[in-house]
């Protein structure tokens, strides 16, 4: 598991979101370390309250990345100026606070606890659907503890789902290990049984957004899973399947179930059922069998298939784990793949958030975001922030119709009509 330093800075708001994201890592099996001379991965939560603030918020960022591979800036400059850190060199992903636990992984799958129930924060409801996976990746010490997937029954899950709902949940994030194998316990596949049920089943005004399915576990079942996508409005149409590299050679030595053609297969799947839609994935750059051609291939299946969200991780040895007794590569060659990797996913999120402008969209307000601004997602998922809400009555639950005015690389804005 993954040793992170976090360090904090600001209001009260942003403590508490620190508390969340150590909540979650540490659910996961991830430790805390004082030193970040002796973590994998650094969390810096910013600050933007002043112009000196920002500047010692990069001067911090572009310490800890000399001090550190792995970087991960969260928090109000993040969100309000993620530009800042790009334009001054630091290497670093800029993300959301929610989003920082998954990343923090080194390829690895998501690890809901034991007793892990569903959870209602603020209007988004938190759905683990099964525990554990199917899988045995060289790289990975999850499994160690969580085992085989373990799948409750299809009823059990809907009726948690329509409990959150009732509860006041106007958005249902499903979650697991890896969502795509549900049911493989019992000898069926039953993701899109559930969604079906939950989208036709259920009262009331809400959106589902499906958490991480590797493709090994969701290629034999692509052209049922996008028929139910095109078939519910209920359903975002956002699909997160982590590749990890675009060669086969180093999935097989990743021992990753699935090997590139899988992957374009489901991604060509959801383009022939879906008008629009996002796909999210992740790639583990500087595996220690990653040669030059390899990352090609990698760089090469990214620009082809063009994910609009993407985790680029770079590897690092997990005590136990088979990849840990593998010589390495170079901390500066992986930090020399991982920014080229990252430069091309921000042109393509990019060019998909400025083809957004002009459009009318039809969101759902999530969160509030900084200052007097709320959060929204489109039907693919895709981030919209309008400001002023308190102008228009905005607030967490509302749907809204809105023009989109303008993007920041990683979100739009809009503005309700």
């Amino acid at each position: 598991m993954a040793r992170y330093h976090i360090e904090t800075y600001g209001c009260t708001s942003n403590r508490g979101e620190s508390r969340e994201i150590e909540r979650r890592l540490r659910d996961a099996g991830h430790h805390r370390v004082e030193g970040v001379e002796e973590a994998d991965v650094a969390i810096l939560n910013t600050c933007t309250v002043v112009e000196k603030t920002e500047r010692n918020m990069l001067r911090r960022a572009q310490e800890l990345t000399d001090e550190i591979a792995d970087l991960y800036v969260t928090g109000c400059m993040a969100l309000a100026q993620g530009e800042e850190f790009r334009e001054a060199d630091v290497d670093a992903e800029v993300l959301h606070w929610d989003e920082v636990p998954e990343a923090v992984t080194n390829g690895e799958c998501p690890t809901p606890t034991p007793d892990a129930e569903p959870i209602l924060d603020g209007v988004v409801g938190i759905l683990p659907i099964a525990r554990g996976c199917m899988s045995n990746c060289s790289y990975c010490i999850t499994k160690q503890a969580t085992g085989r997937v373990e799948s409750p029954p299809v009823e059990e899950n809907v009726e948690k789902a329509r409990a959150l709902v009732h509860a006041g949940a106007t958005e249902i994030r499903i979650t697991g290990q890896d969502t795509g194998v549900y049911g493989w316990d019992t000898g069926e596949r039953k993701l899109p049984e559930l969604l079906e049920r939950i989208c036709t089943e259920i009262e009331g005004d809400f959106r589902v957004r499906v958490g991480m399915a590797n493709p090994g576990g969701i290629h034999g079942i692509r052209e049922e899973l996008a028929e139910v996508f095109a078939a519910h409005d209920e359903l975002y149409n956002f699909l997160h399947a982590p590749v990890q590299s675009g060669s086969d050679d180093v999935l097989e030595e990743m021992r990753r179930q699935h090997r590139v053609e899988q992957y374009v297969e489901i991604v060509e799947t959801f383009d022939d059922h879906l008008e629009e839609w996002t796909l999210s994935t992740d790639f583990i750059v500087g595996f220690p069998t990653e040669d030059d051609e390899d990352h090609e291939m990698s760089m090469a299946l990214l620009r082809e298939t063009r994910p609009e969200k993407v985790n680029v991780t770079r590897f690092s040895k997990r005590p136990g784990t088979d990849a840990a007794d593998m010589k390495g590569l170079g901390g500066t060659l992986k930090k020399e793949r991982s920014k080229e990797m990252s430069a091309a996913k921000r042109e393509i999120v990019g060019e998909a958030y400025e083809s957004m402008v002009g459009d009318e969209r039809d969101v759902l307000v999530t969160e509030y975001g900084t200052g007097d601004s709320v959060k929204c997602y489109d039907s693919a998922y895709r981030q919209v922030i309008v400001q002023n809400a308190d102008e228009y009555g905005l607030e967490p639950g509302d749907f809204a119709t809105v023009e989109v005015t303008g993007h920041q690389t990683m979100y739009a804005f809009g503005e309700p009509l």
